[in-house]
């Protein structure tokens, strides 16, 4: 009897766990901006902190730290707007450089493809004449219509973000002792308002170093790529920035990204030469650099920063992504009997 009830205990669990997350992906468009609001104020609150240890008022801080937010994500959208467009205008040229590549891949799997056809075609009923045949799918472009539609939607989210990101920094330290409160005893709720803030200090330290160390790497990268000619060299280097965040995913996204460019820009040894130098120099921060710099002793196992990357961007897209690895840091340093740093392994 006793094992029936853990069962139907670990089972009340799973549902419960299972509940949350579908009400956490139906929820999207208020829960991602929410969380993104939370997580880029632990990131953001060492700010915070130095204004009020100077004497200010905690709304100054908050304001400051909402301002920079902004500032920040403006100077990405208008930094990202010209390798935009000068994708779109090379896209007819990439087309042409890789149609080599595209036909070779085509002569390589023409003859299983001739042979599923034959099978398909043996095991199907011939066709009657009324058959229409299979139909191309519709595809049409999103229309000014449609961007007006989803217009309020993306507003409303920016709103939440705001509001959150504004609130929580003016109020977490009486939202870390609420917190204290509720889920310790009253002999332990000092200890755990501190734990709470040095979780926050450390994945705010841990940030500030990988973002020091990922400006390195874009600057050198935007250097390389403007020295061996490639088109918007210094973009690439913003671009490397940006997507050494995402763990794993961004610089293989950016090394596929080089590959074509070095392609569409270059022709022979010199196509690999864009997306090689980056190897080299995301190698090397990687293995070398990030470890030095943050240290080795309580790593995050590499499977569980892939995990979080692989359900964060399943549950909300690239949000989700974004947000994956603070979150994962946040309760591991929050659940860590010792005060030293982590970081997730080289990439």
């Amino acid at each position: 009897m006793d094992r029936l009830d853990r069962l139907a205990h670990y089972a009340l669990i799973f549902l419960g766990v299972f509940a949350f997350f579908a009400a956490l992906r139906l929820t999207e468009s208020i829960t991602a901006p929410l969380v993104l609001a939370l997580v880029t104020g632990i990131v953001l609150s060492p700010i915070s902190s130095f204004v009020e240890r100077a004497g200010f008022r905690p709304w100054v801080g908050a304001m400051l730290s909402l301002l920079l937010t902004l500032i920040i994500i403006g100077s990405i959208a208008a930094a990202i707007q010209p390798m935009i467009m000068q994708l779109l205008e090379a896209a007819p040229q990439i087309w042409h450089q890789m149609q080599g590549v595209l036909e070779a891949a085509h002569r390589l799997t023409s003859g299983f493809r001739d042979m599923s056809a034959g099978i398909t075609e043996a095991l199907q009923p011939p066709a009657q004449p009324n058959d229409a045949g299979p139909q191309a799918p519709d595809v049409s472009m999103p229309t000014l219509t449609d961007a007006l539609f989803y217009a309020p939607s993306i507003a409303a989210q920016i709103l939440i973000f705001i509001g959150a990101l504004f609130f929580f920094q003016l109020t977490r330290t009486e939202i870390y002792n609420w917190a204290a409160r509720r889920l310790s005893e009253p002999d332990h709720r000092a200890h755990t308002a501190f734990r709470l803030l040095n979780a926050e200090r450390l994945v705010a330290r841990y940030f500030l170093t990988i973002t020091v160390i990922n400006f390195i790497e874009g600057v050198l990268v935007g250097s390389v790529m403007q020295a061996a000619g490639l088109p918007g060299g210094a973009l690439w280097g913003f671009v490397a920035f940006l997507m050494n965040y995402l763990l794993y995913v961004g610089p293989a996204v950016l090394t596929a990204a080089l590959l074509v460019a070095g392609v569409a820009s270059f022709s022979g040894w010199m196509a690999l030469l864009p997306v090689a130098s980056y190897l080299v120099i995301n190698g090397i921060e990687g293995q070398f650099v990030t470890p030095t710099l943050v240290g080795k002793h309580t790593a995050v196992n590499p499977l569980l920063v892939f995990l979080a990357l692989v359900f964060g961007m399943w549950l909300w897209g690239p949000v989700g992504g974004i947000i994956a690895i603070p979150l994962l840091l946040w309760f591991l340093a929050l659940n860590d009997t010792r005060s030293g740093q982590m970081h997730p392994p080289a990439h």
